[in-house]
């Protein structure tokens, strides 16, 4: 909408940048948790999920390492002949207790168990790179730290570092949506009156006689306390 408003005011088109995921894909990123961590300074664990429709959060090797996958139809043989040798059911891409998706939905418990322990033996990254050639869809569930550090991420200033006077340094959640004609800035909050004589100036039209004059009558302070 923004950027219509712009083409409206100005015949120009501003060019958008804006990445999905970024905004809110919960199965493969942390970005509450990213938030949070900004608000809080502490990082969220993560929750997994699975569905009737062949998704799941794999268990990885390493602590809460989580791989999110998609069981299709189409991948279905080549992840099981890839995943059932490993896990002790050579045969898993016939066994007739998953060979069709109707059985893999009856039995999905069964399905989980084995992916998951193939994954347990692999990091998130090193399973993605099992599956990705399988074409099986998956990503990782990353952590509030793997976030902050993720290359992308701060390529896209999207974990920001500010300087507060009061709390210091510290770091902050950037813009999901980037308009090259008005791109957000993203700056620390204000303290207390900070900006109190350059808004009675500039906006105001205030002198300094009357600004010094209305400090002196307590206008920006707070009010003196009085004994009871």
């Amino acid at each position: 909408m923004a950027n219509l408003g712009a083409v409206s005011d100005h015949d120009v088109a501003a060019r958008l940048d804006l990445a999905a995921d970024v905004q809110r894909d919960p199965h493969r990123s942390d970005w509450f948790g990213l938030r949070t961590a900004a608000w809080t300074g502490n990082a969220c664990d993560r929750k997994r999920n699975a569905s009737a429709c062949g998704r799941t959060s794999a268990s990885c090797h390493g602590a809460n390492d989580w791989l999110y996958v998609v069981v299709q139809e189409a991948v279905w043989v080549d992840l099981a002949n890839r995943v059932g040798p490993d896990v002790g059911v050579p045969n898993l891409a016939t066994d007739p207790r998953v060979a069709t998706i109707g059985e893999r939905r009856k039995n999905q418990q069964l399905v989980w168990t084995l992916l998951n322990k193939f994954a347990e033996k692999h990091t998130k990254r090193e399973l993605m790179a099992i599956l990705n050639p399988l074409d099986v869809p998956c990503g990782p569930i990353m952590s509030t730290q793997d976030l902050a550090n993720d290359e992308h991420v701060r390529g896209r200033d999207m974990w920001v570092e500010l300087d507060h006077p009061q709390r210091g340094k510290w770091f902050n959640v950037g813009m999901p949506i980037k308009l090259s004609a008005s791109p957000a800035n993203i700056k620390r909050s204000p303290t207390l009156g900070e900006h109190t004589e350059e808004i009675l100036k500039e906006v105001l039209g205030y002198d300094g006689g009357k600004i010094e004059s209305l400090k002196g009558a307590g206008a920006f302070s707070a009010p003196k306390k009085v004994a009871a």
